[in-house]
């Protein structure tokens, strides 16, 4: 600081006095606030006493009855297929009643029922019907022509049961390393290299085919000789004759045109219960290449992403545990699929009169009706004035944009506060930084200073011109040339290797993380590792050479070269991630294919990421959340509204700036945080705001705005804006501390807005606080203006918070200054209070 006695004198302020302003003065809000969030709000037990428990006597006007799967195709004598009956109530409640209903088969003679279990006995067509209280419904069966018992193979009956017994999990035999001398490819993505180490790498001691039952496999499987695993068959079980019987008839390896799996069907798709304790049988079916199909429910591995909400069993039992909305993934072989659930209160739901402001609104009440939730109030215009600021230019409101916008009586100011906040710089340069974030600028691989630089500048020149996010990509991703003169090549000095460029593009523009797939099958999503290399393909051909400049770099296209598939004789051809394969001229560049898919106006994989990083901004969660985890088993939380935004997104040629005006105009974004019993429980829906915590660059920004002060922050010149920092490996202590993004991957997670303790003492003790009221010297022309104690105290208020002091807090600050004897020092000691209570450090 210049004055090095202001200094002493603030750092030797007394802070037992500081502590009881913020305990006194700046009512810390989030513990109001979370404290009228958990008022009155629902639990899963109070759901059970106010619950409306309809009796399974189901004869409402109105309902309906569905038999599932309602087209069933049997392709071997033997297969069976299980099926529910589900009621379905006029409110769109659903009840499995498959142990109440009635079951019949117009001919028996093709196939026979074991409670809700069809088996075939013969080539033929078969109705089954299923009645209920009154109501029927029907599916038909066809058994195909020449249908003969099922012959046992390796790929399509014994690699299902060691994946459902974990064998070849990555805690097991499908451990890189294997386990006990024993290894799997995990999850079976190496079905012939599994069919070798199970009967040929040792054999005799893992299978003995003259005693099946008594050989190693089964033994260890069953828990009869020690296994690390314990027993995981059960002697008598399915799995177990399958096992058995296949080592029996000799343990043959497959023939050559063995039908492969394409897919798997849930059922039912979607999920609707009543009240918690209600209880739902899934039903999976897989299809294969060859046009049949089999019931794989009992050798599908299931887990659900929302225990809070419901759980599952081994055989696929779904049962609702409490209110809210979750997800039940189901995987078999290759292919992971599920259905959404959502569980209400219970409680007698109202209709719900909410007048939507835009189409946002509309697919977000749609979304709290399926739920049975009821959205919080709007909040008032001092909150929302505070709210899209912060959200929109990174800074709070001045005294002034406050006096105008609540002294305006329009009904549509709203709306005018927004669109003069997009049309700032400042909200540019915040979309700039999240770019930045994605593109994970920052110092690498020998990447230059002046390098850096320009590339930051490049980037901001294309933000602030107006250039939408798609056609930044287009330059981007098929970039050329020297990173001086063509700042886009420096993409590629952030990663160097085919594989960690298409890893970085799917999880910063498509929202998804294949990692997993480079050295196995995904467990949790669809994806391969033929579709890991074949979409790190498109990168692969990356040339790299060095410049006259040692700090300058050359990319370019070699036109040759291609990735090996880990799996010997897989061949690798660019693909398109979750896509076709890519038709690729000769002597063309890989990645401008890939940037004319990725940001194909058909590839809504692409608009709806776009929309989802705004969402998260400036609602405080993704639609799908984390906004860089798109999979099966983590599906978005309200996919009709993701859609529409990605829709929007595209008729609106990729502008962004139209996009957050119809987040912001809309309710949804408006509502209060305070919540009720309606939506207290609800965390993914958007019943009500978020409290927020700055993050660290908009916290430090408004730091320096209302304490008047600049910093010298790397790369920017004196008084430059936290946003607008460069480098993500710059090493400024308060960005640090406070959760920036160090830009090391493209992950959502590197920034962080979770409170920590060293945060707490940073703001309690460092100079970003009492030193920068002092250096600022706000307070010394606030009195040279004439002001009183008081009139400063509230515009302490005002500056910060946005707000007048309340009348509690305005009796207690004019107690203390007809007591003061230092008007200064209180007026300090209560700057730095509010600057370090959580209404300050949150948005709210």
């Amino acid at each position: 600081m210049k004055n090095s006695t202001q200094h002493n004198r603030a750092t030797q302020m007394t802070k037992n006095r500081m502590l009881t302003y913020v305990a006194a003065l700046a009512l810390p809000l989030l513990s109001m606030l979370l404290a009228n969030a958990h008022a009155g709000g629902g639990t899963p037990e109070d759901a059970k006493q106010n619950s409306t428990d309809r009796p399974t006597a189901l004869a409402l006007p109105g309902s309906e009855i569905m038999l599932v799967p309602r087209q069933i195709v049997l392709s071997n004598l033997g297969d069976q297929q299980q099926v529910a009956v589900i009621v379905k109530f006029p409110d769109g409640s659903m009840e499995d009643v498959t142990a109440k209903a009635k079951l019949r088969l117009d001919n028996n003679a093709a196939a026979s029922l074991s409670g809700a279990t069809i088996v075939a006995s013969r080539s033929g067509n078969v109705e089954l019907r299923a009645e209920f209280s009154g109501l029927t419904a029907a599916s038909t069966i066809e058994i195909t022509e020449n249908a003969k018992p099922r012959t046992l193979g390796f790929r399509n009956d014994i690699l299902p049961v060691l994946t459902k017994a974990g064998c070849n999990a990555g805690k097991c035999h499908g451990s890189a390393s294997g386990k006990d001398g024993f290894q799997l490819s995990l999850y079976g993505f190496d079905p012939e290299g599994d069919f070798y180490r199970l009967t040929r790498e040792m054999s005799g001691r893992r299978i003995d085919l003259s005693q099946p039952d008594q050989c190693l496999l089964i033994q260890k499987a069953t828990g009869e000789v020690p296994h690390t695993g314990g027993a995981c068959v059960s002697p008598g079980s399915d799995e177990y004759r399958t096992l058995v019987t296949w080592i029996a008839r000799g343990a043959k390896p497959d023939p050559k045109e063995v039908p492969l799996p394409t897919s798997i069907d849930v059922y039912p798709s979607q999920i609707v219960m009543s009240q918690p304790d209600r209880d739902q049988k899934l039903i999976v079916v897989a299809r294969y290449d060859d046009g049949s199909s089999r019931d794989v429910t009992d050798l599908a591995v299931y887990i659900s992403n929302n225990d809070a909400v419901a759980t599952v069993s081994e055989h696929g039992q779904v049962r609702a545990t409490g209110p809210g909305s979750g997800f039940v993934m189901a995987r078999f072989d290759q292919f992971t699929a599920g259905t959404t659930i959502v569980v209400r209160s219970g409680k007698s739901y109202p209709k719900l009169d909410f007048k939507p402001n835009n189409y946002i609104d509309e697919l977000a009440a749609a979304r709290w009706g399926e739920l049975h939730v009821r959205p919080s109030n709007l909040c008032s215009d001092e909150t929302f004035l505070r709210r899209v600021c912060l959200d929109i230019t990174g800074l709070l409101p001045t005294q002034e944009q406050r006096r105008v916008f609540l002294a305006d009586r329009s009904s549509n100011k709203r709306e005018k506060l927004i669109d003069e906040l997009l049309d700032s710089k400042d909200f540019l340069d915040m979309w700039a930084m999240q770019l930045a974030e994605l593109l994970q600028i920052r110092t690498t691989n020998g990447l230059s200073s002046k390098g850096l630089q320009l590339y930051d500048a490049w980037l901001k020149t294309q933000v602030r011109s107006g250039v939408a996010v798609d056609k930044i990509l287009r330059q981007l991703i098929p970039a050329n040339g020297s990173s001086f003169v063509n700042p886009a090549t420096t993409y590629y000095q952030t990663e160097t290797t085919p594989q960690l460029l298409a890893e970085n593009i799917a999880q910063a523009f498509l929202g998804t993380r294949i990692q997993c797939a480079q050295c196995h099958n995904h467990p949790f999503d669809r994806w391969t590792m033929d579709d890991y290399y074949g979409f790190a393909s498109f990168v692969s051909q990356v040339g790299y050479k060095q410049a006259p400049d040692p700090r300058e770099i050359i990319i370019y296209n070699l036109g040759e070269g291609n990735l090996q598939h880990p799996v010997p004789g897989r061949e690798v051809r660019p693909k398109f991630l979750g896509g076709d394969f890519a038709e690729i001229k000769a002597d063309s560049d890989l990645r401008e294919s890939l940037a004319a898919w990725l940001t194909s106006t058909d590839n809504a994989s692409f608009a709806n990421n776009i929309a989802n990083v705004l969402w998260a901004h400036y609602l405080g969660l993704g639609i799908v959340n984390p906004v860089d985890d798109v999979r099966v088993s983590n599906p978005p939380s309200n996919p009709a509204l993701l859609d529409a935004m990605g829709r929007k997104l595209v008729e609106y040629k990729f502008d962004i700036r139209k996009l957050v005006r119809d987040i912001c105009q809309s309710k949804t974004y408006q509502l209060a945080t305070q919540t009720s019993d309606w939506n207290a429980w609800d965390d993914r829906n958007f019943s009500h705001a978020r409290i927020r915590r700055l993050r660290a660059e908009v916290l430090l920004d408004c730091i320096n705005q209302i304490t008047e002060t600049k910093d010298d922050l790397a790369g920017l010149p004196l008084g430059g804006r936290a946003i607008e920092v460069p480098n993500g490996d710059s090493k400024n202590y308060f960005l640090s501390t406070f959760g920036r993004a160090t830009r090391n991957t493209p992950c959502s997670c590197e920034v962080s807005t979770s409170p920590t303790l060293s945060q707490a003492l940073h703001l309690l003790n460092g100079e970003n606080t009492s030193a920068k009221i002092v250096e600022g010297g706000w307070i010394d022309r606030q009195m040279e203006s004439g002001k009183s104690s008081v009139e400063i105290a509230s515009n302490i208020y005002l500056r910060c918070l946005s707000r007048n002091p309340t009348t509690t807090e305005l009796d207690e600050i004019t107690k203390r200054f007809k007591s003061s004897v230092d008007a200064k020092t209180e007026l300090i000691d209560l700057f730095w209070a509010v600057l370090n209570s959580n209404e300050f450090i949150f948005n709210h």
